[in-house]
């Protein structure tokens, strides 16, 4: 375990010599063709998507017994290092690089495009974005890169090593994040032009989410307590986590319009009142169930909201905005419960609410998208989207799959059963969420 570390390090400073020798000397000009609104704009909301992991951190960790509350927060909060560096690397390069495929078929971008981030400055890619220096584009869609695959972990929280899930999750941003951020993103992605429409990740981030949330927790298996009934550590830092999210979000969104204008007022508008709906329609979906309205179907059900509508921000209505909301608090709802009664233990439920919410935001975005939708009475969107829907599912599955087995011949997965039954906090981090423990130790 030791020496894995000693390699990782060495690796680490081999690269930031490498990225001295190979982007060092790259001047830091700013493009005159700049916009200064949407300069200011889009830093603000790059600051509020990374704001979002922190915000996941406490979401999911309030959610999670406490032995291992501070194990589930930190594979959120290290996720913001490790893919920012990844990022950096490589990443970039390969989602947004010069696009290697047919035309009109890319599949991947060339991964030494932007190597240690060559040539990305003040300059302005006007494929990319027309009025933003491309760093600041780099570092936008490099937050989008670190929220992902923090989704992932509620699905196997508390019983993974910390080693490999460092592990997995620089091959899942390498190998699943990066091509679909290319399908869906580049000009030459062959999603985008299909005419799939993605505004701010229903398909990148929440369905590869979900999809390979669902993919761990198969290939995991349930927890070995799976059976017995758990209070949630903290409800109150839930509540905290989904306002994060939901403050967040309105750059996760109104950000993508990658611009001040009326498009990113649209996105915003629609992320508050689908976000409010589903939040409602979840409680009483409750009630109409006969169960109590909660702080926790409030919180999760805010966030189901916001993850329906995420692919369709920019290009549908208010009124349908609220539809979706409303629709994808139902389904998620149902989605959980059923779950529950199975025994596949996604633990925090990410395929349900992520893996469904995008889903159904991605068919919904096809329906309503305004003058292209299908009740517009326009079918080209509509078939196309399907179409994709299976692509991406059977990819984000599929790959993410063949990624734990990968992982687990690297660095085996599981933890020992000793140390889940005594929790992660203390066998992985020997750190606990009891003040009274600390104390004592």
């Amino acid at each position: 375990m030791k020496r894995s570390w000693q390699i990782s390090l060495f690796v680490i400073l081999i690269l930031s010599l490498a990225g001295v020798y190979v982007a060092g000397k790259d001047p830091f000009e700013l493009d005159p063709k700049t916009v200064p609104g949407d300069v200011a704009w889009m830093l603000t909301s790059t600051a509020l998507v990374l704001f979002m992991t922190p915000g996941l951190a406490f979401f999911y960790g309030g959610m999670i017994q406490p032995k291992n509350i501070i194990s589930t927060m930190l594979q959120s909060f290290v996720a913001m290092g490790v893919i920012s560096l990844i990022w950096v690397i490589v990443g970039f390069s390969l989602a947004f690089g010069d696009s290697i495929g047919p035309e009109k078929y890319g599949l991947f971008g060339n991964p030494f495009t932007f190597f240690m981030f060559k040539g990305v400055g003040g300059n302005i890619n006007a494929a990319l974005a027309p009025t933003i220096p491309l760093a600041l584009f780099a570092i936008f869609q490099m937050k989008f890169a670190i929220i992902t695959p923090a989704l992932i972990t509620g699905s196997f929280a508390g019983r993974v090593r910390f080693s490999s899930y460092i592990l997995f999750i620089s091959l899942f941003a390498l190998f699943i994040y990066a091509p679909l951020a290319h399908w869906t993103w580049h000009p030459n992605g062959f999603l985008r032009n299909w005419g799939v429409l993605d505004f701010a990740g229903g398909t990148v981030v929440h369905m590869s989410a979900g999809f390979a949330a669902l993919a761990g927790a198969v290939f995991l298996g349930p927890r070995r307590d799976y059976q017995q009934q758990f209070h949630p550590a903290n409800i109150p830092f839930v509540l905290l986590g989904a306002s994060m999210l939901w403050f967040g979000w309105f750059g996760f969104n109104a950000g993508s319009a990658l611009a001040s204008n009326s498009i990113a007022t649209l996105a915003l508008m629609n992320t508050n009142v689908a976000s409010a709906a589903a939040m409602i329609g979840f409680i009483l979906f409750d009630v109409a169930m006969g169960r109590k309205p909660s702080a926790m179907g409030s919180a999760i059900g805010l966030v189901v909201g916001l993850v329906a509508i995420t692919p369709a921000a920019g290009f549908v209505n208010i009124g349908a905005a609220i539809f979706i909301g409303l629709f994808a608090s139902f389904i998620c709802n149902l989605a959980i419960s059923y779950r529950s009664k199975t025994s596949l233990d996604d633990t925090l439920d990410v395929f349900p609410a992520h893996g469904m919410g995008g889903i159904i935001g991605m068919i919904l975005t096809a329906v309503f998208a305004q003058g292209v939708g299908l009740f517009y009475g326009e079918t080209k969107t509509f078939l196309f989207h399907m179409l994709a829907l299976v692509i991406v599912g059977v990819y984000a599955f599929g790959g993410s799959y063949l990624l734990y087995l990968l992982t687990n011949k690297i660095l085996p997965m599981r933890v020992d059963p000793k140390s889940e039954r005594l929790g992660l906090d203390i066998t992985q981090h020997d750190e606990s969420y009891s003040i009274e423990k600390s104390v004592e130790r």
